[in-house]
């Protein structure tokens, strides 16, 4: 297998996981979302850790440990990370697992307008057309639920915000999980002995099946991304791009076809100009890319 395939395979892998941690946070649905997000906090550190430790790439954590703005920048992100995964947590147990699949379809135009506005890049007119339809698209679904969506805005916005920060941020995935996680492990293991104390712990009140779900946390929070920086670093981002819908539509088809979701003909009105956003985005996105790239090769041979 060629290492572009090898890229491709992880890439499906890393993006189907995240499809289907629905089905992971049903599971676990005795327990209230904070309580999960403690857990998920808690073996996420233990996790990358230990694979810090295996991997030989402990040195790097230890110097960035010296050095206040990274803390500081990693504090940030840390934050933001626990309120997107707890938002999300909390939305896929009350029933919201459509919506949540909207946030992450989103996510990429909000990127875009992050960009612009904090890394003063400029979008074609292609882009701005892409935003305008999926604003149009936002806008219609606020009418037809009568409320704005905010769990897909909130989900879109908060890991936006975490992939601007860490897109400057100096520690490669694995390393930067790490830290985030470990910079708030404390607050959370006091969270989890709290929760013991008043007799509200599923790990300690529930079967051991529930327990091996809680401390699967970890696993299932690092082993995506160690899959998604392997792939990132192997294959195109045009490539990766398109992949990453994977994730969102298989969250939609589980909230649809699995937990019996309502997704009625107006909805998929909203949907569908999302997804036209999106398909005009990726198609002006590599049309882009291959005329620099044609252009490229023109200049190599002249």
């Amino acid at each position: 297998m060629t290492s572009n395939s090898k890229g491709l395979v992880a890439a499906f892998g890393a993006f189907s996981i995240w499809g289907i941690l629905p089905l992971y946070w049903k599971a676990l649905s005795s327990a209230i979302p904070l309580e999960i997000l403690c857990h998920r906090i808690t073996w996420s550190t233990l996790t990358t850790l230990f694979l810090l430790f295996l991997l030989k790439k402990s040195a790097t954590l230890k110097r960035s440990l010296k050095n206040w703005k990274i803390i500081a920048r990693y504090t940030l992100t840390s934050l933001i990370l626990s309120l997107n995964w707890l938002l999300y947590i909390w939305a896929v147990n009350s029933n919201f697992i459509v919506e949540t699949s909207l946030g992450y379809y989103i996510n990429p135009l909000i990127n875009i307008l992050l960009g612009v506005f904090f890394l003063q890049e400029r979008l074609r007119p292609p882009q701005w057309v892409a935003i305008f339809i999926a604003f149009s698209g936002v806008c219609y679904l606020t009418q037809i639920y009568g409320s704005f969506p905010w769990i897909a805005i909130t989900l879109a916005v908060t890991f936006s915000f975490y992939g601007l920060l860490r897109k400057t941020a100096p520690l490669p995935s694995l390393e930067g999980l790490c830290l985030e996680t470990s910079i708030i492990f404390l607050p959370a293991l006091i969270a989890l002995l709290f929760f013991a104390s008043q007799g509200k712990s599923d790990f300690i009140y529930q079967d051991n099946h529930v327990r091996f779900l809680l401390i699967g946390t970890g696993i299932i929070t690092s082993l995506p991304l160690l899959l998604f920086g392997f792939a990132a670093q192997r294959i195109p981002l045009s490539t990766l791009g398109i992949v990453q819908y994977l994730g969102p539509t298989l969250q939609l088809s589980i909230g649809i076809f699995v937990f019996d979701e309502p997704f009625p003909l107006e909805q998929l009105i909203g949907f569908s100009l999302v997804w036209l956003a999106l398909f005009i985005y990726a198609i002006e996105g590599i049309f882009v890319r291959f005329k620099r790239s044609k252009q490229l090769t023109h200049t190599s041979k002249s």
